[in-house]
């Protein structure tokens, strides 16, 4: 399960782009709480802290407790505006979780056991068509990533969502479809050999072709 982060905020007197342009020359970023049927509360946290929560690599995928003036509440970061041109954090999205909460995360895939895939032995590739999992997870669950066993996979094999046993708690959010994560796919040398193998026993159907007709034609002379 991914650590429980906690930061440190105040609340914000006044709105307005003025007004945050000012916290962020202050080394403050511009924040809001919102979501659990209760009013927003529009805050701001300091930009060093924030950063340092940004670096752990899983921000976006843990729960944050913000501190305000002494209250504590559980959230979750839903978006970081980021400056295009400094990449500084410009502004922060907290969702306030209730109790029990469920939440929708996207989960990075890990694959195990690659050493025991035939088809990756043989040279295969794995073909990684979704590097995150969108799950639906307890708020009090939230796994680090969803390790992915592929052990026995050849060359040609894929897998997909119903193949993945997910932990206990989390679901995946997307239920149309059984969808594909990833496949082992042949070598690009590989696929070259094999496709010169097949333009050769093309050619040789077609020179036997043209063998036959020219004997034809020359019966027919005679």
């Amino acid at each position: 399960m991914s650590d429980q982060l906690s930061i440190t905020a105040e609340p914000r007197e006044r709105a307005g782009k003025g007004a945050s342009r000012a916290l962020r020359r202050e080394g403050r970023v511009p924040a809001v709480i919102y979501g659990d049927k209760k009013e927003a509360l529009a805050i701001h946290v300091e930009a060093r802290a924030l950063n340092k929560l940004l670096g752990t690599g899983h921000f976006m995928n843990s729960l944050i407790q913000v501190e305000v003036n002494g209250e504590k509440t559980r959230t979750l970061p839903k978006d970081v505006a980021f400056d295009p041109v400094t990449d500084r954090p410009m502004h922060v999205d907290f969702f306030r979780l209730s109790k029990g909460a469920k939440v929708q995360v996207n989960i990075p895939v890990v694959f195990i056991n690659e050493e025991a895939s035939p088809g990756l032995k043989r040279g295969g590739v794995m073909n990684v068509v979704r590097h995150e999992l969108d799950l639906l997870c307890d708020a009090d669950h939230i796994p680090d990533q969803i390790e992915i066993d592929v052990t026995g996979l050849e060359i040609g094999d894929s897998i997909h969502i119903s193949h993945i046993t997910l932990p206990e708690g989390s679901e995946s959010a997307i239920t149309d479809r059984d969808f594909t994560i990833a496949g082992v796919t042949a070598p690009s040398a590989l696929k070259s050999s094999d496709d010169e193998a097949e333009d050769g026993e093309e050619g040789d159907v077609e020179e036997t072709e043209v063998t036959e007709q020219n004997a034809d034609t020359v019966e027919g002379e005679d």
